[in-house]
């Protein structure tokens, strides 16, 4: 598929926008995504990794004077939809979009409406849900108490919702990490400082400061502090964390890594929330931008980190706080249990998946497939949860075979995930409703692709058999997995049982 992605990043928006965009691309992109990343600011730096990471990269000209839109944040635009939609239809104009992804506060439906007529799919990253939208799917990842009704008609009829920090945008590491992190208890002996890749208004600095006050090497915590290579006050703090022994990373790739170790981080909102969640590492939040408060302030409420409202005399008010939390470790040992139960380091994945791209592709089965389907039937793994538990005979295997090849009333799907076979699906067709029967192929489970395979094969039946609305699948009591797997696919469990007293003048 070609994915495209309009996103901006300087100092007044932030690199956050960019940052999980970056992430969405490096999961599709092993998936067989062509992905290009279209932008009208964007530093130097960040333009950098994109193309070092392997993405085509297209600058929209800066926009000569002009109006801009009546949108709050249409300033970070500069200049109008109308123009930008132009701007950006020309740089796409070369190919076939299968979908748009857009994180930008200051494009609406305007926007997206101009862009639907190229490309096929439309994806909105939000958290303000300020504005219309029309697009196919609406992620926000940050827990609001009404996040399932902030978006109320304010998206399409048919436009997928996927909210809150079940599906928050995260790197591999992070999930790969999280397997190993516990639960935090105990006293605090090492202490993660960052506040985003810009921090424009240097809370890292404050925080510093405060850190250094409360005499961090008497309490016996190490200090790592992480800043972006574009922090406008980076020498400052750079010479302090050297001053007072702290260690200072700049533009680090190891953020998992450190926060994995830290017993407690002090941070802003945004995207690093749920990094931070994950490894289940307490925080100290604090509102650094207007659109953070909400989801600080509903995050605190049930206990996923601590964000005191911090107004008048931040140093004195900051250190008192942040002692209190030190001091508390049944507190801290709270926020990380709930953290972690909170994100799973998943979501990333059933975001692709309900864009229809888990990579996997459902093919029509073949003649030359027999002899694959015999040894994948026959393995014990898949022979285990069947219905029929016994070795299949050759002979009986290709009749079987070749009446499901010749039958209307079967589907006999394989999916191909980079033209490597990892699953098979079957559909037993009764008038307008379908039995499906899935399996993966012997040592290739993992990572979701049950889930993948059995939507890849729902998508091409709905393509090549729009008569079949309703499918069913019947699963052995003992198929943890399966049940698993098409309940989350949003499958319904069903049990109904007829029965009838025949007396003796029927």
């Amino acid at each position: 598929m070609n994915i495209a992605i309009r996103v901006d990043a300087s100092p007044q928006i932030g690199t956050g926008h960019f940052m999980r965009c970056l992430t969405l691309a490096e999961a599709l992109k092993p998936r067989g995504a062509r992905v290009r990343v279209i932008s009208r600011y964007m530093p130097e730096y960040l333009r950098d990794m994109a193309e070092e990471q392997g993405y085509e990269l297209i600058l929209l000209e800066s926009p000569a004077e002009g109006g801009v839109d009546d949108l709050a944040h249409s300033h970070w635009l500069g200049t109008t939809q109308h123009i930008d939609a132009q701007d950006s239809l020309r740089a796409l104009s070369d190919k076939a979009w299968d979908w748009v992804i857009v994180d930008h506060y200051a494009l609406d439906q305007r926007w997206e409406s101009a862009l639907s007529l190229s490309v096929k799919h439309i994806c909105v990253i939000d958290d303000l849900a300020d504005r219309q939208h029309e697009c196919d799917v609406l992620l926000d990842q940050n827990y609001y108490a009404d996040m399932h009704t902030r978006y109320t008609r304010k998206v399409p009829v048919h436009c997928r919702l996927l909210l809150g920090p079940h599906y928050a945008l995260l790197r591999e590491e992070f999930r790969q990490l999280r397997q190993q992190v516990k639960p935090r208890t105990g006293p605090v002996k090492r202490i993660l400082v960052f506040f985003g890749g810009v921090d424009i208004d240097n809370y890292t600095g404050r925080a510093i400061d405060a850190l250094v006050d409360l005499d961090m090497k008497g309490l016996h915590i190490d200090v790592d502090v992480v800043i972006g290579a574009q922090h406008p006050y980076r020498e400052q703090i750079q010479n302090a964390c050297a001053e007072y022994g702290f260690t200072c990373y700049v533009q680090t790739n190891r953020m998992a890594e450190l926060m994995a170790v830290a017993d407690l981080a002090i941070g802003a909102g945004g995207s690093a929330t749920w990094e931070r969640c994950c490894l289940g590492l307490p925080t100290y939040a604090l509102c650094l931008a207007d659109n953070q408060a909400r989801q600080l302030a509903d995050s605190a409420a049930i206990g996923l980190l601590y964000a005191p409202d911090i107004k008048d005399d931040f140093h004195d008010s900051f250190k008192k706080h942040l002692c209190a939390l030190i001091e508390n470790s049944a507190l801290r040992r709270l926020f990380s249990h709930n953290a972690t139960h909170a994100v799973d380091g998943r979501g990333i994945l059933r975001v692709i998946r309900a864009m229809g791209f888990a990579g996997i592709e459902a093919k029509f089965a073949t003649e030359d497939d027999s002899a694959k389907l015999f040894q994948w039937r026959n393995h014990v793994t898949v022979r285990t949860v069947s219905r029929n538990t016994e070795v299949i005979s050759w002979n009986d295997h290709q009749q079987w075979f070749s009446d499901v090849l010749s039958s209307p009333l079967k589907v006999l799907l394989i999916g191909y995930l980079l033209d490597v076979p990892v699953g098979v699906v079957r559909f037993d067709i009764k008038d307008d409703t379908a039995e499906v029967s899935i399996y993966l192929v012997p040592g290739t489970d993992g990572m979701g692709r049950g889930r993948g395979l059995l939507e890849s094969a729902e998508r091409y039946l709905k393509t090549y058999k729009p008569e079949i609305n309703k499918l069913f699948a019947c699963v052995l009591g003992s198929n943890e997995r399966s049940h698993h797997l098409f309940l989350g696919a949003d499958y319904k469990i069903e049990s109904t049982i007829y029965s009838k007293l025949l007396c003796a003048d029927d």
